[in-house]
C-alpha cells in the first residue's frame, strides 16, 4: 500500500543479498542463529521458497503450521529472540511458537494479533521465559500461523538471536517514557479542549521581521512566550524567549532572525502563546499560534491539474516516460529519501546548501535525478508533489545525518521514521532539507523544474510500519507529526505562495485491525482541532482507498464499508463518504475552501496474468472512475504501482507488466487501455464491457444517491 515501494524494495534487495553473503560471519560474530523452514513438515500451508531466506505461506486451512529444520549447533545462552519480516496484507490473528521435539501448549509461546503489513516490516518475539532447557542441537521449531485459510505471508531472515542494542536501549526506557508520556498526554488533552478568554489573533512572518497581535485579560504579568519546534507548550515552565506585555490589546515586531542555542535561528517556524508568571514557572493563557501569513520570495499564480489522472512514484530513471502522454497523466507522485542524499560535510560530489549560516550537502547524481524528473513533468505542465520519506539511521551514508533525522524513540519494526523533532540540531537539519527541496523546485523560472506540494511521510494512520516513532497513543503520535507538517508547511510557503502539505492516510477510516495503528477518522479530528485553535493552514489530504483486500480487484464485493461517517474503510466501494467528508464545513480551510484530496496511491490488482484476472482488474478500475463522476471533492487520482513490482508480496498491482516478465517485459496491461480511456470520447466504448463482470446494466448502479451522515 506504499507510494515508496519501488525503491525500498531494491534496497531490500540489497539488504539480503548482503545478508546471504556474510551471513557466516555474522553468526559467528553475533551469535544469531539463522533457522530454515522444512518444507516437507507442514500442515494446511503451501511453501514456495522465493530465495535462500524468503519464503512465500499460503494457509489451506485453520491449523496452518510448519517446522523448521533441527538447530545444527546448540543456541547460545541470550540468543532468544525469535526475529523475521513479513510482507502480509490481510495480517494473521494470531502466531504461535511450539518448541520442539515435545509439541504441546505447555511448551509454547502464543502471541495475538499479528498485524497487516503490506510492506516488509521487522517483528520479533522474545522467548526468554519460554526457553527453558530449550536449544540443543536437533532441538526444532514449529510455528502455526493463525487459524484462517486463505491468508499468504511472507517471511524473511527467519533467526533466532540476541537483544539487538537498539532494543536494550528502548527497554531501558520504556516505562519511564510511558510515564512521562502519559502525563503530557493528560495535559494536550486538557489544551486542546480549554477555551481561553486570551489569544493571539495574528503571526505575519515578513522578510526580516515577525509581528505578533493579540489580547487578553489577566491581571498578572503575562509574557509573549516563543515555543520552537523542539519544544512541547504543554510541557514547558520556562521559555527561552518571554516578552512582558504592557498592554492587555498589543501588536509587536521583532526580528525574525536570531541566534537560538549556538543555531541562527528562523522564527518563521516558531508558534507564540500567552502565559502568566507564577511561582512554579508559566501558566498558558492561550492556545499557542503559528504563522497565519508568510511573504513568500516568488509569487505566481496557483497551479492546477487539468485532470485528475495521475502516475504514482514517477521518476525519469524509469522506463515509459512515454505514458505521461499517452494517458493524459496531468499529476505525479515523486518519492524523496533525503537522508539518503544528505551530508554534514564537503566533497566534490556534493552541493552545498547554506541554511540560516551553516552548510548542509547533497549529493549531486541525485539531485540531478530530482532535477530531471521534476523539470520533465513541469515542462509537461503536470502538477507534482513529493512524498517525503525520513529513513532509519542504518541506512544513511552519512551516519550524523541518520542520527540527527530518525526519531530517538523509533522501533526497528518500523520501515520509515518520524522526523526528530526533539532538539534545536535535528530540526535545523531537518528543515536544511525542506529549505534545500522547496527553495530548488519552487523558484519561478522552474530551472530545475517545480515540485508544487508536499505528502508528509506515509500512511500515519499506519505510522508503526511506515512513519515510526515507537509506541506511542494516537495524540502524542499526532502532536509531533503536525510539527512536522507546520515545519514543511512554513519553509515551503516561504518560496511558493501556494504550496501544501498532504497529510496521507490508508484506506482505514473508523476502525483498524493493526494493535499498533490509528483510525484514521481519529487523527483527521485531532489535526481539525490543532488547526482551529493554533491557526488554520492549507493543509490537503492524500488519500489511499485500495480495496479491502488489496489481492482482490472486485472491490464492489467489499464488506466492512458503508456509507457513514463511522465506516470502519473507506475503499473505491464507498468513495462517497471521502467525497462528502472533505466538504464539511468544520474540514474546509478556515471554513469556506475545500481543501485539495488526491487519491495520492490506489489501483486495482491482478492476481496472475490469465485473461480473467486481467479483466477483472480493469473492471476494478472502471467501477472507481465510473463512480468518481459525480465526486467534484476529489481532486487527483495517481495510480501506484506504475509497474508491476516483485517485492510487493505477490501484488500485481500496476498498469504494466513486471519489468523482467519473461513473455511482455513491461507490457501494458488491459487496465492500461482502460486508464488511457477515462475522460475520453472513448471511455464508454472500452468501459462498458466491464460491466459485465461487475454485474451491473447501467454504470448509474455504482453511484451511491443516498444521504451520508454519522
Amino acid at each position: 500500500m506504499k507510494s515508496s515501494k519501488f525503491t525500498f524494495y531494491f534496497y531490500q534487495l540489497l539488504v539480503i543479498a548482503n545478508f546471504a553473503f556474510t551471513s557466516g560471519n555474522c553468526l559467528a560474530q553475533s551469535q544469531s542463529f539463522v533457522l530454515e523452514l522444512d518444507s516437507t513438515k507442514t500442515n494446511q500451508l503451501k511453501v514456495e521458497p522465493q530465495s535462500k531466506y524468503v519464503w512465500q505461506l499460503q494457509t489451506s486451512g485453520k491449523d496452518p503450521w510448519i517446522y523448521t529444520q533441527p538447530l545444527k549447533q546448540g543456541l547460545s545462552k541470550d540468543s532468544k529472540i525469535l526475529s523475521f519480516e513479513y510482507f502480509c496484507p490481510k495480517g494473521l490473528d494470531h502466531i504461535q511458537v511450539y518448541f520442539g521435539p515435545v509439541i504441546s501448549s505447555e511448551n509454547s509461546k502464543l502471541v495475538l494479533r499479528i498485524g497487516l503489513s503490506e510492506g516488509w516490516v521487522g517483528y520479533s518475539i522474545d522467548l526468554s521465559k519460554e526457553i527453558k532447557e530449550w536449544g540443543k542441537a536437533g532441538d526444532f521449531l514449529r510455528l502455526d500461523f493463525g487459524n484462517r485459510p486463505d491468508v499468504t505471508i511472507q517471511i524473511r531472515n527467519l533467526m533466532l538471536r540476541p537483544k539487538t542494542e537498539r532494543e536494550k536501549e528502548l527497554a531501558a526506557n520504556r516505562e519511564a517514557k510511558v510515564k512521562q508520556e502519559a502525563d503530557m498526554e493528560t495535559r494536550l488533552k486538557e489544551y486542546l479542549a480549554k477555551n481561553y478568554n486570551s489569544e493571539i489573533t495574528k503571526v505575519e512572518v515578513e522578510e526580516s521581521k515577525i509581528s505578533v497581535e493579540g489580547k487578553f485579560r489577566a491581571s498578572g504579568q503575562v509574557y509573549l512566550c516563543e515555543v520552537p519546534p523542539y519544544r512541547n507548550v504543554t510541557e514547558e515552565t520556562t521559555f527561552e524567549t518571554a516578552i512582558l506585555l504592557k498592554s492587555k490589546r498589543f501588536d509587536m515586531e521583532f526580528d525574525r532572525y536570531v541566534s537560538k542555542n549556538g543555531i541562527n535561528y528562523d522564527r518563521l517556524l516558531s508558534k507564540w502563546v500567552l502565559a502568566e508568571k507564577t511561582g512554579a514557572g508559566y501558566q498558558l493563557l492561550s492556545h499557542a499560534r503559528y504563522p497565519d501569513i508568510i511573504k513568500s520570495e516568488y509569487n505566481y499564480p496557483k497551479e492546477v491539474a487539468k485532470g485528475r489522472k495521475g502516475i504514482g512514484g514517477f521518476s525519469t530513471n524509469r522506463g515509459h516516460q512515454e505514458d505521461l502522454e499517452e494517458l493524459s497523466a496531468t499529476s505525479a507522485t515523486v518519492n524523496i529519501w533525503f537522508a539518503k542524499f544528505m551530508f554534514t560535510n564537503p566533497a566534490p560530489d556534493r552541493i552545498e546548501h547554506v541554511y540560516n549560516g551553516k552548510s548542509y550537502y547533497f549529493r549531486k547524481k541525485e539531485v540531478a535525478m530530482f532535477d530531471s524528473t521534476f523539470r520533465t513533468t513541469a515542462r509537461k505542465g503536470i502538477i507534482t508533489a513529493a512524498i517525503l520519506l525520513i529513513d532509519k539511521a542504518e541506512s544513511c551514508p552519512d551516519p550524523e545525518i541518520g542520527r540527527l533525522l530518525q526519531h530517538p524513540d523509533m522501533d526497528p519494526a518500523g520501515i520509515y521514521s518520524m522526523p526528530n523533532m526533539t532538539n534545536p540540531a535535528s530540526v535545523d537539519c531537518y528543515a536544511a532539507a525542506l529549505d534545500f527541496l522547496t527553495g530548488r523546485y519552487s523558484r519561478a523560472d522552474k530551472k530545475y523544474g517545480r515540485c508544487n506540494h508536499w505528502i508528509m511521510h506515509n500512511e500515519v494512520d499506519a505510522g508503526w510500519e511506515w512513519t515510526n516513532m515507537g509506541e506511542k497513543t494516537a495524540l502524542i503520535f499526532m502532536d509531533t507529526y503536525i510539527k512536522s507538517m507546520r515545519l514543511c508547511y512554513a519553509i515551503a510557503r516561504k518560496y511558493n505562495p501556494n504550496s501544501e502539505v498532504f497529510v496521507t492516510l490508508t484506506h482505514y477510516w473508523a476502525w483498524t485491525s493493526h494493535p499498533r495503528f490509528y483510525p484514521s477518522k481519529d487523527l483527521m479530528e485531532m489535526l481539525i482541532r490543532y488547526s482551529k485553535i493554533e491557526g488554520d493552514f492549507q493543509w490537503a489530504m492524500a488519500h489511499h482507498p485500495y480495496p479491502q483486500s488489496l489481492m482482490e480487484p472486485k472491490t464492489w464485493l467489499d464488506k466492512q464499508v458503508d456509507f457513514t461517517f463511522n465506516t470502519p474503510l473507506i475503499t473505491f466501494a464507498n468513495l462517497e463518504v471521502l467525497n462528502a467528508w472533505i466538504k464539511l464545513p468544520e474540514v474546509l480551510y478556515k471554513g469556506k475552501n475545500k481543501r485539495t484530496l488526491w487519491l495520492s496511491e490506489n489501483g486495482t490488482n491482478s492476481k496472475t496474468y490469465s485473461e480473467q484476472d486481467l479483466k477483472e482488474q480493469a473492471a476494478g478500475f472502471a467501477y472507481t472512475w465510473k463512480k468518481m463522476e459525480k465526486l467534484n471533492g476529489i481532486d487527483g487520482f495517481q495510480w501506484h504501482n506504475w509497474f508491476d513490482n516483485r517485492g510487493e508480496g505477490g501484488l500485481r498491482i500496476g498498469l504494466r507488466r513486471f519489468p523482467d516478465d519473461e513473455k511482455d517485459p513491461g507490457g501494458a496491461k488491459p487496465v492500461w487501455y482502460v486508464f488511457k480511456a477515462a475522460d475520453t470520447k472513448n471511455e464508454n466504448a472500452v468501459f462498458d464491457p466491464y460491466k459485465e463482470v461487475i454485474g451491473i446494466k447501467d454504470w448509474k448502479e455504482v453511484q451511491y444517491q443516498g444521504k451520508i451522515g454519522y
